[in-house]
């Protein structure tokens, strides 16, 4: 069956302004154009057009998806598992909010109060799954899955107190940095400064601490350009002077 942009565009739930959007990006091409000037679609776009939609579903980007699709290695098959499995973690953390916000109603209508903890849960666990999508496989090929297991379980475990403070030493992080690159040395007073209050960031989601493995992900940080696109997005070299801080606080 063919379909022009209007009819895939009401089957498939998307704007025809997307979908030729999609064609000038050469994401999604129609099969041809016809004699009218329309762009006519088959099965093997529409096929194409569910597993775009299935990605984008998951928060991947649309040179991301190009770069999937149109690579030689791509799998259909392979691909619809991984984005069931995906799907159903997304599922499970849903459940978890919707779940969240029944007892949250209840103890407002004066049922069992809910602890400060449970309050949480939903969000950490988003927090987790977005952190395995993005970094999972490097982090546990570097430190293992028992490391990384146990550092997730001391995560849900944080209270809403520690939670707090947490994301208040990572915000004193980068506005550190930002002031120091460019001024400071990274083995000087302020690096230090700036290595200890992330040794305590640290504590809130590593079960144990040790300077090895303090400096190793300290590396991560210009070896990975996602680490360096985290750090850097306030000042730029923020990740490398971060990197040094923490090498040479190490070293004492």
């Amino acid at each position: 069956m063919e379909y022009t942009v209007k009819q895939l565009g009401e089957l498939a739930g998307v704007s025809g302004r997307t979908l030729r959007y999609y064609d000038q990006i050469d994401l999604l091409k129609p099969a041809y154009t016809n004699d009218s000037g329309y762009r006519i679609y088959k099965q093997k776009e529409i096929d194409r057009l569910q597993q775009i939609l299935f990605y984008k579903e998951l928060g991947v980007d649309l040179n991301t998806i190009k770069g999937l699709l149109d690579s030689p290695l791509y799998d259909e098959k392979r691909a619809l598992l991984s984005h069931r499995e995906a799907l159903l973690e997304k599922r499970k953390q849903l459940d978890l909010l919707i779940r969240n916000v029944e007892l949250t109603i209840a103890a407002t209508e004066g049922g069992k109060p809910m602890s400060n903890q449970d309050k949480f849960i939903g969000f950490k666990e988003g927090l987790i799954q977005d952190n395995e999508d993005k970094f999972g496989k490097e982090i546990r090929k570097k430190y293992g899955d028992g490391v990384i297991n146990a550092s997730n379980a001391k995560f849900m475990g944080l209270s809403e107190e520690e939670y707090s403070e947490a994301e208040e030493l990572a915000n004193q992080i980068n506005e550190a940095l930002t002031l120091a690159v460019g001024k400071e040395k990274p083995e000087g007073a302020e690096g230090r400064r700036i290595a200890e209050l992330h040794r305590r960031w640290l504590s809130f989601y590593w079960p144990s601490y040790s300077k090895e493995a303090h400096a190793g992900l300290a590396e991560m940080y210009v070896a990975d350009e996602r680490f360096t696109a985290y750090y850097d997005q306030h000042k730029k070299g923020a990740a490398k002077f971060l990197r040094d801080a923490i090498a040479a606080y190490a070293r004492k």
